[in-house]
């Protein structure tokens, strides 16, 4: 697979990662886009990732602008950084996928670059960039860390968590240290879990079944309230109750807007439709899948009402703050990039505050569930062009969806969703970032959506090959 450079920024296999190429993307970004006049550089924990960073600070000095050199650091710390202080940055992270790729995340001072940004960067691409007489300064960050876990502690207060025991799954997150200190500062006993010196792919939306049952195993060996983790760079967070059962990213997502007392939910249309039941949300608003997306819907509001009080939230877990909610013992200020570590603990304290296990907080939902995977290794035309067809053909759509009756509503927003008249949901999507065909179900119960997953893919696979 080629480089390709879209809504997640750079990604492709190390091998194609070259210094000339990751140079010619880190000019035109800085040709392209504002700066603030320095460019902090952070990357996650696979072993490319450092190499590849270095490469990122010589062309960023190179242009004569400061690169401010964070290390090993979570996206949003690394977003919270940069916007804190005007600056731009350049995360280095795959993400979630395998090891031997790896890519380029850039962020403007006000945030994540958008769709017009990403144009912008595309057009400057192929330039001869000259060298500045006087290269950019090179500074060693400071701080963003602790300052991004100051930022919840202060909000949620010291003993927000007392009293309850947390399994950290640490593997290769590159929040793993943030999280053990973050739960102890808020007052709850860290029980870290599985470190690795080798890089896992973690997705949080497609978590196989032998890691469901170690989690399990993790929370009864160890008496968990609850277990955490997060994906490779940290932008998308991993829940379990007490009993090992994860909670999905987009439920997540509804119980810290519902903590924060948000009003406007801005989502894609994958999201979990309970959310629509919900009497706390004045208005929801549907996108496309990706976060430049939901940040689009997001300032929209605000354009509208620049006091609204709007958050956003995808399925994957990355919760995106649009205004100043006050915690319990303080103020937590925006923060419009995709975070793990607030959607992890505004439930934790819910739970914690009410009294109640993180089920129990679940439960008082409507019940509405979700499910997803993916199938992998599946170029992205041959996605594209089977749901096309799908959403053409009356008579393939019938065989296809061979279980489900009737279709009463079809949504071309991204992908093909289908609602059947018996309420449940099947959406198919190609992944905006990685050779993957993805499939969402919802039903009225875990199984049933689960059900409607495997069923899917098993057909994906028949007619993908």
């Amino acid at each position: 697979m080629a480089p390709k450079f879209g809504t997640s920024g750079l990604r492709g296999l190390v091998t194609e990662l070259t210094a000339d190429l990751v140079t010619d993307y880190t000019r035109a970004f800085l040709e392209a886009c504002p700066t603030g006049g320095a460019v902090h550089v952070g990357w996650d924990l696979r072993p490319s990732s450092p190499a590849i960073a270095e490469m990122v600070i010589a062309a960023i000095r190179a242009a004569g602008i400061e690169a401010i050199r964070e290390g090993a650091l979570p996206t949003p710390a690394l977003a919270l950084s940069s916007m804190g202080t005007g600056h731009a940055a350049i995360m280095v992270t795959g993400s979630h996928i395998p090891a031997d790729r790896n890519g380029l995340k850039f962020y403007v001072p006000g945030g994540e670059i958008t769709k017009e940004d990403e144009r912008e960067i595309l057009m400057r691409i192929g330039q001869d960039w000259e060298i500045a007489r006087q290269p950019g300064a090179l500074t060693e960050g400071a701080q963003s860390a602790a300052n991004y876990i100051a930022r919840y502690v202060s909000g949620f207060g010291t003993d927000a968590l007392a009293g309850m025991r947390i399994g950290i799954y640490e593997h290769s997150s590159v929040a793993r240290d943030i999280l053990i200190a973050a739960i102890q500062q808020l007052g709850a006993q860290p029980v870290p879990l599985a470190r690795s010196d080798i890089f896992i792919p973690v997705d949080t939306e497609a978590v196989d079944p032998a890691t469901r049952t170690r989690l399990a195993t993790w929370c009864a060996e160890h008496a968990l309230d609850a277990l955490i983790s997060t994906d490779g760079d940290a932008d998308r967070p991993m829940v379990t109750d007490e009993t090992g059962t994860i909670v999905p990213g987009d439920v997540l997502g509804a119980l810290t807007a519902q903590a924060l007392g948000a009003k406007i939910l801005c989502t894609p249309v994958s999201s979990n439709t309970m959310i629509d039941a919900m009497p706390e949300f004045a208005r929801i608003e549907r996108t496309k899948i990706g976060s430049p997306f939901v940040i689009a819907a997001m300032e929209a509001a605000l354009d509208a009402d620049p006091h609204a009080r709007v958050v956003g939230f995808e399925p994957n877990g990355g919760f995106l703050l649009g205004f100043t909610a006050q915690g319990p013992t303080g103020p937590i200020p925006p923060l419009a990039t995709r975070d793990c570590l607030l959607p992890i603990l505004a439930p934790l304290v819910t739970a914690a505050r009410d009294g109640v296990r993180l089920s129990e907080l679940v439960s008082r939902l409507p019940a509405r569930f979700t499910a997803a995977d993916r199938l992998a290794e599946i170029p992205t035309d041959r996605s594209a062009a089977l749901i096309d067809a799908l959403a053409a053909d009356p008579a393939e759509r019938a065989r296809f969806f061979d279980t489900l009756g009737p279709t009463e509503t079809i949504d071309r927003t991204d992908g093909l969703r289908l609602q059947f008249t018996s309420g449940e949901i099947v959406h198919l999507r190609p992944s905006g970032n990685a050779p993957e065909c993805r499939c969402y179900a919802e039903a009225d119960s875990p199984a049933r959506a689960r059900a409607l997953v495997e069923h899917h893919l098993a057909k994906l696979r028949d007619s993908l090959g």
